[in-house]
């Protein structure tokens, strides 16, 4: 083990680079993980206790007692955020060391770190992106080899009007859509097996009784009972995850909107969007997060605080009040002293 604690902290990094390269990040994901790695290797190289050059430094000098100053050094001038991703590089960095045997045990756990940042909200660009996604789709398109609109529709309407996540919508069976005509719902087995009941109105009800019955039309009136999966793919079997997102994606380049869809947001973000309009529409947390199925009232509340954030930001950017704003200097009003006067007004 001795020789194994004299490795050189520099070399291991790049071994834990090549070895995450496999898994084919972003580039920029690589170099944030260099850059976190060097950054608190440098603090601990040239702290003042016992100081050595960076290329020397070896592994068996990053105890927790030294990390933590770094990292009280790091998170100085430094967001939450970041200090936050650079503990999650180094947790990454030593669980890899520990599976290789380099190190016994990992250190970071005696290491503080912020809590994580929530993520923002990744709705669909634009005010009417939604509906023009929609249309397209609807749409019978004979470019395509196997056109099935009544599907496709379903599938975005699901997630635009009841904001089911990727695996929800795989898990839902025909009979999950139940009640009477003006009261239909649908059953969702959520996150963390937490169930949620989420009204259905006229119009996405309608929407999946078409799909249904274009569905009974392809393969008998057996593949729809309500045992059967609801969302099958142009053969009737089920809908895979990967055969889901493909059909999303193509539904954003048939729509031409695929520069409005958030980078890593594909299918996420047509739940985004939906409760982003909740929020816009005046619907509170407690209302978000029950029908998102929300494990706590911070995430729903979340995407309250950015719409006004958004709101006030676009009452901000109204040339109007950028004329106004010049109308209240000293020279425009003639007010060098006359607050008094303009109190009382």
């Amino acid at each position: 083990m001795q020789d194994k604690e004299d490795e050189r902290v520099l070399t291991l990094i790049e071994e834990f680079l090549v070895a995450r390269a496999t898994r084919k990040p972003s580039p920029h994901t690589l170099q944030a993980y260099r850059r976190d790695l060097l950054a608190i290797a440098r603090l601990v190289a040239e702290a003042p206790d016992a100081p050595l050059p960076l290329a020397e430094l070896p592994i068996h000098a990053l105890s927790a007692r030294t990390l933590r100053a770094a990292f009280a050094h790091f998170a100085t001038p430094r967001a939450a955020a970041s200090v936050y991703r650079a503990w999650s590089s180094w947790n990454s960095f030593f669980t890899f060391l520990v599976a290789d045997g380099i190190v016994a045990g990992n250190p970071m756990s005696a290491v503080d770190r912020p809590s994580p940042p929530a993520p923002l909200p990744k709705p669909l660009r634009g005010e009417d992106t939604p509906e023009q996604l929609l249309t397209a789709v609807a749409r019978d398109d004979q470019r395509q080899r196997h056109p099935w609109p009544e599907r496709d529709l379903a599938v975005l309407a699901l997630a635009l009007c009841a904001g089911l996540r990727l695996s929800e919508l795989l898990a839902l069976q025909v009979g999950s859509i139940a009640g009477r005509p003006g009261e239909r719902r649908v059953h969702v087995s959520g996150k963390g097996g937490r169930h949620r009941v989420v009204p259905i109105e006229p119009e996405l009800d309608g929407v999946l009784a078409n799909y249904l019955d274009s569905r009974g039309r392809r393969f008998g009136a057996r593949s729809v009972r309500p045992e059967s999966v609801l969302l099958v793919d142009r053969h009737g079997e089920p809908l895979r995850r990967g055969g889901l997102q493909y059909l999303v994606d193509s539904c954003y380049r048939r729509a031409g909107i695929n520069e409005r869809v958030p980078q890593g947001a594909r299918l996420h973000a047509l739940r985004h969007t939906f409760a982003t309009r909740l929020a816009e529409d005046g619907a509170n947390a407690s209302e978000i997060m029950r029908l998102l199925g929300h494990a706590s009232l911070a995430s729903s509340q979340h995407y309250i605080e950015v719409t006004a954030g958004q709101q006030r930001a676009a009452v901000r950017a109204n040339r109007t009040n950028r004329a106004l704003g010049s109308l209240l200097s000293p020279a425009a009003t003639g007010d060098e002293g006359g607050g008094a006067d303009a109190a009382q007004l």
